[in-house]
């Protein structure tokens, strides 16, 4: 059993989310010292940061998907903004119940990245910079559709959003476990096996019958549905419409998947992005609590919400720079690996050859 272990443990060791997770855990750790593990690990604690960073999880996991194919969105925030105004308007305008809003909802942001995928893959715009420029081009339809933020979610429904299943599982959770079993199921599909393959090398995937512009069109389909689940959380937590929030999420869902590890093109996988959105989430949390912890213990003590996101910055970015370097040597040692690999299989395949040389030679 031990051993069982041990050979688990160091096979995660050499996977790309194991950076992201060893700061996953130090920042864990950091939160658990600041506030105590009674009040940290406390079911109301645990429910509120669920709560609250759900739709900011379910944006990192999204963005995975694109980076493993070989392409990114960074208008995926203010596709969240869309849905969100999308499902309160519908149902203040129209009277639609809210379970068909939400529908309505996830399918404006399925739309969103669509129109994405053609400027991306069929126009072959650079990613970063169509996406980008599609992010002003949301935000003025958001603001079309909603021009102040307005609206209300029933309370049943935010009531059950922010409650605890059997008092102990935030149902905020639940919404990141059905994502995590779609891509569990996706990745045992050819759909799955292809992103890799287009991630890595489009050419080489094209040459052996893989489309890549349908393999990424597959990817932001699937990105969009994410995003239309993160965009009904956001919702639910807010309890209104607000058309110009979330636009921060695009550039720090890129953010967290580097942090967990997850690099451009078929190198990671979508736990790296789970793991580093909660390492970005958790490290907020913890300089928020610092502060108040000086403020508490130095009596006129003050401190501006700047300083405060300046120093969670600055760790993140210290975050950033040790999964680039880990990453880096990581895939150094899997180059090795393989070319090793195949050095040992020439040896191989050249031995009977050189044997049966030598035994001409001898009867001669």
């Amino acid at each position: 059993m031990l051993q069982s272990v041990k050979r688990a443990f160091l096979r995660f060791r050499r996977t790309s989310a194991f950076a992201g997770f060893i700061l996953f855990l130090i920042a864990l750790a950091l939160n658990a010292a600041l506030q105590g593990p009674a009040s940290f690990f406390s079911i109301k604690s645990i429910n509120t940061l669920f709560a609250k960073n759900t739709p900011f999880i379910l944006v990192a996991i999204s963005q995975s998907l694109l980076l493993l194919a070989g392409t990114m969105d960074v208008s995926c925030g203010v596709q969240v903004a869309l849905v969100n105004v999308v499902i309160i308007m519908t149902g203040q305008e129209w009277g639609l119940p809210f379970g068909v809003c939400c529908l309505l909802g996830i399918g404006a942001a399925v739309l969103a990245s669509i129109a994405c995928w053609v400027c991306c893959s069929v126009f072959r715009l650079p990613a970063l910079l169509a996406s980008y420029a599609l992010t002003y081009v949301i935000k003025g339809v958001n603001v079309l559709i909603m021009d102040v933020p307005q609206g209300k979610v029933d309370k049943v429904f935010y009531k059950a959003y922010d409650s605890q299943i059997f008092g102990i599982i935030p149902v905020s959770l639940l919404a990141i476990v059905l994502v995590l079993l779609l891509w569990l199921y996706v990745k045992r599909t050819k759909f799955g096996s292809h992103i890799y393959a287009v991630g890595a090398n489009p050419r080489n995937a094209f040459a052996a019958g893989i489309s890549p512009m349908a393999v990424q069109f597959k990817a932001f389909l699937l990105k969009g549905i994410i995003v239309g689940i993160a965009g009904v959380c956001i919702t639910l937590m807010i309890a209104s419409g607000n058309p110009l929030q979330a636009e921060d999420y695009g550039i720090r869902s890129l953010s967290a998947c580097i942090i967990g590890g997850l690099g451009f093109g078929g190198w990671g996988s979508v736990s790296c992005a789970v793991f580093g959105s909660s390492f970005f989430v958790l490290i907020q949390n913890s300089v928020y609590y610092f502060f108040s912890l000086l403020v508490k213990l130095f009596p006129g003590f003050s401190v501006t919400s700047y300083w405060q996101n300046f120093v969670s910055d600055v760790i993140i970015f210290l975050g950033l720079l040790m999964t680039i370097v880990t990453a880096k040597g990581q895939r150094e040692a899997l180059k090795q690996g393989i070319v090793r690999q195949f050095r040992r299989s020439d040896r191989l395949y050249d031995q009977p050859a050189r044997d049966g040389k030598e035994g001409d030679g001898n009867e001669k």
